[in-house]
């Protein structure tokens, strides 16, 4: 296993950065962004690929660019290669020409689909029923380097943003560590991607998370699955935001206009959509409140029959 530098943030970093250290591979160094303020406290908090490297003892870098001065500092550490994972900046061609056996990145999609910032979220949007997890090379581009191995995932019905991040994340783990050996071993050849079946996956919008009850209720499931746990699909009630989680399609045809209120069934609040469908909400959360079943939610703050929610 060569030695190397660890660029990543989230917490969909965390798992490769410790299957690395069960590999025992070298980490000479992680590469994180700087502490920054968080929740509504808006405490600073460390990433949790710091807190992970803090607690196994490696160096810690956090550099808010990384240019000339920072590339050499990183350069210092003799790396044979950079593995990057949702590290949150884009890395210049100078600073990946320092790693003999290059950049290696992780990335959330099958590439060329869904090159950029959004892969799961995009999927889930779109209703994919595959993704996957790709290692590729990173060149100067947005997502566009060799790739080295991929895998592929199924999403199930009832999958969210959530699970497919958690799972993704632990794939990607796995993949990482038998592909960097392979790749230093020379058992690897590049793969170039196919440039015309690019799509890609830009951020998510703050206007996107709002519901437009006039969309397929197929489509407003979707955008559920896609925003939860966080930020949250919502719509308005009363003059105020309530977000959404854990919808799925009732079985009877809608009666009502779209965003009407058609009762409270078995599997949550049932709600007209666009084409004729209803959806059930099984869960919803006020702001300023917690996340409830949606029974506890009616109990709470009444939503009478033929309500239209904004």
């Amino acid at each position: 296993m060569p030695g190397l530098v660890f660029l990543g943030t989230p917490e969909f970093a965390v798992p490769c950065l410790r299957k690395l250290l069960e590999a025992r591979a070298v980490v000479h160094l992680v590469v994180t962004q700087p502490d920054r303020p968080r929740g509504r406290g808006r405490k600073i908090c460390q990433s949790p690929v710091k807190t992970l490297a803090n607690g196994a003892g490696i160096p810690v870098y956090q550099p808010e660019r990384i240019r000339g001065a920072e590339i050499e500092r990183v350069r210092a550490y003799g790396a044979e290669c950079a593995v990057v994972v949702a590290f949150g900046q884009i890395l210049p061609q100078s600073f990946l020409d320092i790693f003999p056996l290059g950049a290696l990145n992780v990335h959330g999609s099958l590439l060329p689909r869904y090159r950029g910032a959004a892969p799961i979220q995009r999927a889930l949007l779109a209703g994919d029923t595959v993704t996957g997890i790709s290692v590729m090379l990173l060149d100067a581009g947005m997502d566009t380097g060799p790739v080295l191995s991929q895998e592929e995932m199924m999403i199930a019905s009832e999958d969210t943003f959530g699970t497919v991040y958690e799972n993704l994340a632990a794939k990607g783990a796995e993949l990482l560590v038998d592909t960097l050996r392979d790749w230093a071993a020379g058992r690897l050849a590049a793969r170039t991607q196919d440039e015309g079946s690019a799509t890609y996956a830009p951020p998510i919008q703050k206007e996107e998370l709002r519901i437009d009850w006039n969309s397929p209720a197929k489509d407003i499931i979707n955008k559920i699955r896609a925003f939860d746990p966080a930020p949250g699909a919502w719509f308005v009630l009363g003059g105020k935001r309530v977000k959404c989680f854990r919808a799925s399609l009732f079985r009877l045809a809608s009666m009502g206009a779209p965003g009407e209120v058609i009762g409270i069934a078995e599997y949550g609040l049932t709600v007209a959509g666009g084409c004729g469908r209803s959806l059930c909400i099984g869960e919803l959360q006020m702001e300023g409140q917690r996340r409830m079943p949606a029974r506890e939610f009616i109990r709470g703050r009444p939503v009478p029959r033929g309500s239209l929610l904004e």
